[in-house]
Order: structure tokens, then C-alpha cells, then sequence
């Protein structure tokens, strides 16, 4: 038979020539051959069964029609496989090219060419071009023919692919409940153990006390062991107890991680059970047959263009043989067949052609409007997270605007007050919030662009001049991109938390290529291009991706230096400022021990002036010396400080003198000799020099002054920023001090309640001493011998103790004495409830000996009935059913007289005894029996048939197997089949008769 194999990875189905006597391994070796599947990774499934190499195919009930068997790679169901690369799909479009189109009359001589009539000269061209536009039309469909078969391809391939994926998960899902249910089991297991285990480990302690507590009789003590603790060795259990608790915390924690890995493979596994395939294959078949109607179209273009190309043959034939009809002239023929050259090529071809061609520049274009799409996406949502960021500088700004006004204020009004005028309220929080879009959308990448869509796809032909080349593309590109490039321009340089500039540039590059290469893809499949533009425009994008990337790379790396630089001033901040804490904290207390009583100057005041004198100082401590973990970021303000009063000072002797020269009048020029006005005009050159000069100076100053002044800005918001660790460092330190305040208070509290609870544990102590005898008096009565004299000597030591109530006044001993009364009190009540049930027990054990004789009488009686019932029920059974004869029942047959065995029955007629229940009651006998009974087993209902040919040649043997009992056409008659009954003898005839 035929063996029907799929392979799962690719949905490939082959079709293997075998037997049910063929093993599966050769099957798997022939597989090998065809999938290039290797043998150990082969994994042969038929619906839930796993096909075994060893066994037969006739193990499984194959080969069959409907049976399919689905093959899957082991190496590709690893989690870490490599998925299979994309196939190759060879479509035969160069076996159909696109014919030659035809050249002038000189390389194709016509006999018509030489005609004297100008219309008949036409007919030949039209000839020509009729039959090149059927045969380009015919190459068109046969390419659309292979394309669409091979789309049907896929689709079956994607059934089968469907189809083993809903094997592999039911598979999957049988593996799933069996790992699920040993989960169960075994966390079931662990859980019993563990608690077991951890009420072991916790009681330990107790445990030990409870046979430390417990001494041993006089007799087995020993110098070693006086307790039953002795008995084992304390510091080995403890730490065996120790050892036994770090494996249970480890395996504790091993059994964490495997029921957190189990958690997900559980939440994986019901991920993997709820999803469903993104596209299904009834989908996919519906869109290919909605397709079909394009290959019909096809076909009836391809009627009607050879319908033409017969019509123009006509023409031409019978100009050649001078057949035209008085009706139709030459010039009448031309006229008709203008009108169906011009539907040629600008109807049925151009439709033909678009209805390939334009599949894949749009197939292209809308991945790339993906890309383009997502890329938007991305940019929108950094538009919106920097507005929210803006938002929130704001709101931050005005909350410490107010808390400054409050804090400043608060010192004169008090808090109700200002509550009340509403000047604690906040502004709210904005929150941007933008609703998800585009989530259907395709998880692709601009890198996926050309795996999924080459660009073979678009089908440009580079033959265009460049001058409509540039024209249309300016054009596209200005009407495609121009509202876009608005919306990413307003993105530029976008950088919110989670998202760098990198990104965003990432992002915006991507839009801008996704949104140029829709823009190639809108163009008509017609449209030529040059290959020197083209190979411009892909140069130029090239070296602008590359210069983009390399700026990426410099600012990351610029970036990170950056960071490095700031967080190691940021350490050097950290460092000085706790060496300042430390400081502080050091003059302060030395202040408190010499000034106790002189506390009349603020600690904020002394502690600003200390913290201004150490700036001013540039950081040096009292030794003179420069602190060198000091920032050098935090020396430098001292320098420039210096040089910005000398750069002052300079420049005000340089404004100065510049006014002093610019108010200079110099006398008249006629009053002056030549050699004067020479040196005179000389000196007017130095000094126009001069003043350019300090003009110069100036700018420069001005520069220096204004960066001077940042710097001071700067300096003075970390003055503020250390003033403020000031106000924090002196408020812990009164904070500490109040706490050590309180935990003094607290330690007397302690000692006190100390001081009486040691009292309180003497008195104790006392108290248990006089228990502890008391117990051993109670002790000596427990063990003396027999129930009476403990009666008796429980009595003894109540009377002695209530005797000596005098002596002692102490409530524990009291109530001792009181429980010990009651103790004895009861104690004699429970001996003589003793011996009532003693007396109670001997009258019930001479009835209960009583009451066994009598059950042992009825259980005789019993017996007997059972038997009696169980041989009724069997006569019962073994009754002859004389009515409708039923299964399971006893029935009798009786040898009539054509030789059947035929039922004795009342009401129901025509049962008669199978020729099997016949050999089994007559093949041991001589002869046959005149009767036959037997316990029914079978009942099998049949009618009877005319036979197919009423003909005087049919032979009696046919007629009597239709009719072996000699009923009549359409009578119905029953074949029964029998058992014999146990101990049935069987008489024949003649032992009867004898």
C-alpha cells in the first residue's frame, strides 16, 4: 500500500510505496534520503502514538488510506535551535520570457509591403503586432499560472504544517499531565516532610530539656549519667541539628527556585495552549481562491487576443488570394483593426501585466509602511513622555517656590492661619496619557525589509533620462514626505527616561528610509530609470547611514566619559562632605564641653561661619595644610575669585585710560610745523592702535567677567546645597542627642524593673524549695505499692499537711495542700469505682458467654436457610423457556421431520438450532438425539430471499442455502445458537429405545 509521510518543519508530503511488514526503520532511512532529516533526530508520530524504528508498521495498523503519519525534527524543537531558513522558491518565470517585440518590415519581408494601396501596406504590421501581443500575453499567463500553483503549494503545505501542530500539541499536552501530576505528587510529598522535618527541628530544644528534666533512679546513676540526656552525646546532636538545618534551608530554597521554573513553564505552557496561529489556513485558502477570478480573467483576455490575431491573419490571407467581399474594402479592414490595436495596448496587456507586476511593489510597500509606521510610533510616544517630563519640571519648580514662601513665612503666621488661606495646597500632577495604537501591526524590522521583500520585487528598469528622472523624484519625494517631515523634525533630538538620543535617531532614520522606500514602490512598474542615478541616490544614502552611525558611536563613547567624570565627582562631593560632617560634629561637642553656659550665639550661625570660613580657605584644615581629597572643582572658586578682582582692577584702569584718550582734544594742525604734525599724526596711529588694542582687552574681559559670574552662580547654589547638609548634619546631631537623653531614661527604667524581678525570683525560689519537698513527700506515696495503701497514703499526707496549715502561711503552699486533698479525696473515689466495675465486668463476662452460644445457634439457622434459597434459585435457573425465547435462558428443540432441529415454543415459531450447537451435541454420539437442550447463547434474526435468478437450470444446491429451512419468500425464521448445561447427559434414539 501507500504510506502517506508529512514532514512537519516545512509541510513537504511524500507518498512511500511499502507494506504492513515494513519496519519504521527503513522507513526513517528512506525519509533521510528525501527531508535530509538525519535518523536520530526523526520523531515519526501517528496521532498520539510514537512510532518505535524496531517495530513493524502492521504494529500500528499501517499502512491505510486515512492514516497519516507526521515526521518531526528533534533538533529544531531544542529552545535553543536555529529556526529553518527561508526556502528557495523557484517560480520557471525565465522558462516563459517576454517575447522579442518585433522590428520593421525590412527584417520580416511581407508580400504585402509592396502594395500599391497604403492600407494594405498597414495589414502586415498589424499581423505582426496581433501576434506578439498574444504572445506576450501567453507568457504573461503561464508565469501567473506557476505563481498561482505554487501559492496553492503553500497553503497545503501550511495544513499540514497546522495539522502537525495540533499533533505536537496534544503530544505536548499529554507530557504536560504527566509532569504536572509527579509536580503534584511530589510537592505533596515535600510538603508533609518538610513540616514533619521543621516541627523536629524546632521542638530539638525542648526536646533535650524534657530528658534533662527526667532523672534516673538512684540505682543507674552514675558520676557520667544522672538524666536521660546522659544517654546521648549534646554537642554531636546539636550539631547534627545544625547540619540537618542548613540542608533543609538549602533544599528549602532549591525547592523555591525548581517551583518558580515550574510556575513558568506551567504559565508558558498555558500561553503556548491559549494561542492561537496568526494566520490560519482556511484564510489562506480563501484569499488564494479569491485570486482565482484574476486566472479566469487571464484566460478570457487571452480568447479574446487570439480571436484577434485570427481576424488580422483572414484580412491578410484574403488580400493575398484577392477574396475580399464587395462590402469590406482595405481601408474599412485598417479602420477596424486601429480600434483593437489600441485595445491592446492599452487594456488587455496593461491589466495582464498589472495584475503581476503590481503584487510585489505593493507587497513591499506596505512592509516598508510598517517600518515606517512603528518608527512613528516610537517618536510619538517620545513626544509625549518629554511634554510629561516638561510637565513635571514645572510642577517641581513651583512646589519649592512655595515650600520657600511657606518656610519663609511660617516664622511669623502660624500654620492654621496659613492652612486656612489655602496656601498648603499643591499643584496635581499631569499625567500623559496616550491610548495604544498600531498594536496589530507586524513584528518587523527595517532589516527584514529586503529577506522578506527583495527588491527584485518592484521591477524597475533603468532606462530613463535623468533629467524626468530628478523631476519625479523631487516630486514624490515632496508630496510623500512633507507632511512627515514636519513630525519628525518636531522630534528632534527627543530624549526621555528609557529612551536615548541614540534611539530617537535610530527611530528617525528608520522612518525616513521605511517612508523612501514606499515612495520607490508607488511608482508605476513601467517607470526606467538610469543606473547612474539610481547608484547615486543608494551611494549617497550609504554614506549618510555610515556618517550617522559613526556620530552615534562618538556620542555614545563621549557620553560615557561623561558619566564616568561625574560620578567621580559626584564620590569626591561625598567624600568632603562628610569629612565637613565630622568636623562639625567635633567643634560642636567641644564647644558644649567649654561653653556650657555661654550659649547665647545660634549653632546655625557658628556653624555657617565655620562652613564659610572653610570655603574662603580653599579647604585647608587647621594644620595649614590642603585636604588632598578635596575635589579640585571645589579649590578652583578661590582662584578665580582672585584673579576676578585683579581682572577688575585692570579693567578699571583700562576704562580709564580709555577715557582719558577718547576726551583728549589734540590743537589745531595749522599751528603746528610739519615735523609736529608728522609726529603728531604718528602719535594719533599709536594711539588709535592702542585703543583698538584695549578695545580688544576689553572684549575679552567682559568674556572673562561674564564666565566668571556663571562660575560664582554655580558656586553659590553649592554653597547653598552645603549649608543646607549643614542645617540636616546639626539637626541629627540634636536628634541624637535626644535619643541618647532617652535611652538613659530608658536604662533606669530597666534597672529598676532589674532590682525587682531579682527580688521576686528569690522569693520564687524559696517557694519552689518548699514545693520541691512537698513533691518528693508525694513522690514516696506515688511508688508505694498497691492501689489501697496509695489510697492510704495519699489520706496520710493530706491529714499531715493540713495538720502543719499553721506553720506556713504561703499561698503556693497552700493550694499544694488543697489539690493534694482533693487528690486523695479522689483518689478514694476512683478505688471504690473500681471495684463496683470489677463486680460489674464478672456479670458482664458470664452474659456475654451467654449471649455467644445463642449467636452461634442462629448462625447455624442462617446457614440452613442460605442453603435452602440457593437450591431454589438454581431450580429456578434451570427452567425451559416455553414462550419468547431470550438470551441466557434454557430452551428445548425437538428433531422434526426434515431433519432440523426445531424449538418447542407456544406463541413464537420458526427458532431453529445453528448446525455449530448440532456437531457440538451429535459428534460423539452414533445418532442423532431427538432432543437437544441447551442454555442460549446467540439469537441471529434472518429472512427469507427469492433467489437472483427464478430459471428452471438454478441449481438445488444454491436454492437451499437461501432457504435451508423450506419457508416461504420473505418469512422470517431465527438461527439459535446453544450452549450445553453442566452434567447434561445426551440419549440417542437408540439408547433410549434400549
Amino acid at each position: 500500500g501507500k504510506l502517506l509521510v508529512h514532514i512537519a518543519e516545512n509541510g513537504h508530503s511524500f507518498e512511500i510505496e511499502c507494506d504492513e511488514y515494513t519496519l519504521v526503520e527503513s522507513i526513517q532511512q528512506y525519509l533521510e534520503s528525501l527531508s535530509g532529516i538525519r535518523l536520530s533526530d526523526q520523531l515519526l508520530l501517528y496521532l498520539d502514538l510514537k512510532l518505535e524504528p524496531q517495530n513493524p508498521l502492521s504494529a500500528y495498523k499501517l499502512p491505510s488510506d486515512d492514516r497519516e503519519i507526521f515526521v518531526f525534527n528533534k533538533s529544531r524543537m531544542r529552545s535553543n535551535a536555529v529556526p529553518p531558513g527561508p526556502e528557495e522558491v523557484e517560480l520557471f518565470g525565465n522558462d516563459y520570457p517576454d517575447p522579442q517585440r518585433p522590428s520593421s518590415s525590412s527584417h520580416d519581408p511581407h508580400p504585402l509591403d509592396e502594395a500599391p494601396d497604403p492600407a494594405l501596406k498597414a495589414l502586415p504590421s498589424y499581423e505582426r503586432m496581433f501576434r506578439y501581443h498574444y504572445q506576450l500575453g501567453d507568457a504573461i499567463y503561464r508565469r501567473t499560472v506557476i505563481k498561482y500553483e505554487t501559492c496553492e503549494r503553500f497553503a497545503r503545505e501550511q495544513r499540514v504544517q497546522e495539522k502537525a501542530l495540533e499533533i505536537a500539541r496534544g503530544n505536548l499536552d499529554h507530557f504536560y499531565k504527566m509532569i504536572f501530576q509527579n509536580y503534584t505528587d511530589f510537592v505533596k510529598c515535600y510538603s508533609q516532610q518538610q513540616r514533619t522535618h521543621s516541627n523536629l527541628l524546632v521542638n530539638f530544644g525542648r526536646d533535650l530539656e524534657r530528658l534533662r528534666s527526667i532523672k534516673l533512679i538512684p540505682v543507674l546513676q552514675t558520676p557520667d549519667r544522672k538524666c536521660l540526656l546522659d544517654f546521648v552525646k549534646e554537642d554531636n546532636m546539636q550539631k547534627m541539628v545544625d547540619d540537618c538545618s542548613n540542608s533543609h534551608r538549602q533544599f528549602e530554597s532549591k525547592v523555591g527556585d525548581f517551583k518558580q521554573e515550574f510556575g513558568e513553564l506551567k504559565q508558558r505552557t498555558e500561553h503556548l495552549f491559549s494561542s492561537k496561529a496568526s494566520i490560519l489556513s482556511r484564510d489562506l485558502e480563501r484569499t488564494v481562491k479569491e485570486h482565482e477570478h484574476h486566472i479566469n480573467e487571464q484566460k478570457s483576455i487571452m480568447q479574446a487576443l487570439s480571436k484577434d490575431v485570427g481576424l488580422v491573419k483572414k484580412l491578410v490571407d484574403d488580400c493575398l488570394t484577392s477574396q475580399l467581399s464587395n462590402s469590406l474594402r482595405p481601408h474599412d479592414a485598417v479602420s477596424a483593426l486601429g480600434p483593437m490595436y489600441e485595445g491592446h495596448d492599452k487594456s488587455y496587456l496593461p491589466k495582464m501585466q498589472d495584475l503581476v507586476r503590481g503584487i510585489g511593489p505593493a507587497y513591499r510597500a506596505c512592509l516598508a509602511e510598517i517600518v515606517r509606521r512603528k518608527a512613528s510610533m516610537k517618536l510619538y510616544m517620545g513626544m509625549a513622555g518629554q511634554l510629561a517630563e516638561r510637565l513635571a519640571t514645572k510642577r517641581e519648580s513651583e512646589i519649592r517656590r512655595r515650600e520657600d514662601f511657606l518656610k519663609v513665612n511660617s516664622l511669623y503666621i502660624p500654620r492654621d492661619i496659613l492652612a486656612s488661606m489655602g496656601l498648603y495646597d499643591t499643584p496635581s500632577t499631569c499625567d500623559v496619557n496616550v491610548a495604544p495604537f498600531d498594536t496589530n501591526l507586524l513584528d518587523i524590522d527595517i532589516s527584514d525589509l529586503d529577506r522578506f521583500a527583495p527588491e527584485h520585487l518592484v521591477g524597475f528598469s533603468f532606462k530613463k533620462g535623468p533629467s524626468s528622472m530628478s523631476q519625479d523624484g523631487e516630486e514624490g519625494s515632496e508630496s510623500g514626505t512633507e507632511n512627515y517631515n514636519d513630525f519628525v523634525e518636531a522630534s528632534e533630538l527627543v530624549e526621555i527616561a528609557g529612551t536615548s538620543k541614540l534611539e530617537v535617531e535610530n527611530a528617525k532614520l528608520k522612518a525616513e528610509l521605511a517612508s523612501t522606500i514606499a515612495i520607490l514602490c508607488s511608482f508605476s512598474p513601467e517607470t526606467e530609470f538610469e543606473d547612474s542615478e539610481i547608484g547615486n541616490v543608494l551611494k549617497n544614502s550609504a554614506e549618510k547611514t555610515a556618517e550617522a552611525l559613526r556620530l552615534k558611536d562618538e556620542h555614545e563613547k563621549h557620553l560615557v566619559n561623561m558619566l564616568k567624570v561625574k560620578q567621580m565627582q559626584c564620590e569626591s562631593y561625598e567624600k568632603r562632605i562628610k569629612e565637613l560632617e565630622n568636623r562639625l560634629s567635633d567643634q560642636y561637642s567641644l564647644e558644649n564641653k567649654l561653653n556650657k553656659d555661654a550659649s547665647s550665639e545660634p549653632m546655625d550661625e557658628a556653624s555657617y561661619a565655620s562652613s564659610s570660613l572653610l570655603l574662603k580657605s580653599g579647604g585647608n584644615d587647621s594644620s595649614g595644610t590642603m585636604n588632598p581629597n578635596l575635589d579640585s572643582s571645589m579649590v578652583e572658586p578661590t582662584r578665580d575669585e582672585k584673579d576676578e578682582k585683579e581682572t577688575m582692577v585692570a579693567d578699571v584702569g583700562m576704562v580709564l585710560a580709555t577715557s582719558s584718550t577718547a576726551e583728549y582734544m589734540p590743537p589745531p594742525l595749522k599751528s603746528l610745523t610739519s615735523d609736529e604734525q608728522v609726529k603728531a599724526s604718528d602719535d594719533l596711529v599709536e594711539l588709535q592702535n592702542l585703543l583698538t588694542e584695549k578695545s580688544n582687552q576689553l572684549n575679552e574681559t567682559e568674556t572673562k567677567l561674564q564666565a566668571a559670574m556663571e562660575e560664582v552662580t554655580r558656586l553659590v547654589s553649592e554653597l547653598e546645597i552645603s549649608q543646607n547638609l549643614l542645617d540636616e548634619s546639626q539637626m541629627n546631631c540634636a536628634h541624637l542627642e535626644n535619643c541618647l537623653h532617652e535611652a538613659r531614661e530608658e536604662a533606669q527604667t530597666h534597672l529598676c524593673t532589674a532590682d525587682r524581678r531579682a527580688a521576686e525570683y528569690t522569693s520564687l525560689r524559696a517557694s519552689a524549695v518548699k514545693i520541691r519537698s512537698l513533691f518528693e513527700r508525694l513522690k514516696v506515696c506515688v511508688s508505694s505499692g498497691g492501689v489501697a495503701s496509695f489510697a492510704e497514703s495519699l489520706r496520710a499526707l493530706a491529714q499531715s499537711l493540713t495538720n502543719s496549715a499553721n506553720e506556713n502561711g504561703d499561698d503556693g503552699i497552700n493550694e499544694f495542700r488543697e489539690c493534694v486533698r482533693m487528690l486523695a479525696e479522689k483518689v478514694g473515689m476512683l478505688t471504690r469505682q473500681r471495684a463496683e466495675l470489677i463486680d460489674r465486668y464478672t456479670k458482664t463476662e458470664t452474659s456475654h458467654e451467654q449471649l455467644a452460644k445463642e449467636l452461634e445457634e442462629k448462625k447455624e439457622v442462617v446457614n440452613t436457610l442460605y442453603t435452602k434459597l440457593q437450591s431454589e434459585k438454581q431450580v429456578n435457573k434451570e427452567k425451559i423457556s416455553f414462550g419468547r425465547l431470550e438470551l441466557h435462558e434454557i430452551g428445548a428443540f425437538v428433531l422434526n421431520e426434515a431433519g432440523h432441529y426445531e424449538a418447542i415454543n407456544r406463541n413464537c415459531t420458526h427458532y431453529y438450532l445453528s448446525s455449530e450447537s448440532v456437531a457440538l451435541f451429535t459428534d460423539h454420539l452414533p445418532h442423532r438425539p431427538s432432543h437437544i437442550v441447551g442454555q442460549i447463547v446467540h439469537i441471529e434474526r434472518q429472512t427469507v430471499k427469492s433467489s437472483p435468478a427464478q430459471t428452471p437450470t438454478a441449481s438445488p444446491m444454491g436454492s437451499s442455502q437461501l432457504n435451508p429451512y423450506g419457508l416461504s419468500v420473505g418469512c422470517e425464521y431465527f438461527v439459535v445458537t446453544v450452549a450445553m448445561l453442566p452434567d447434561t447427559t445426551i440419549h440417542s434414539p437408540t439408547a433410549a429405545a434400549s
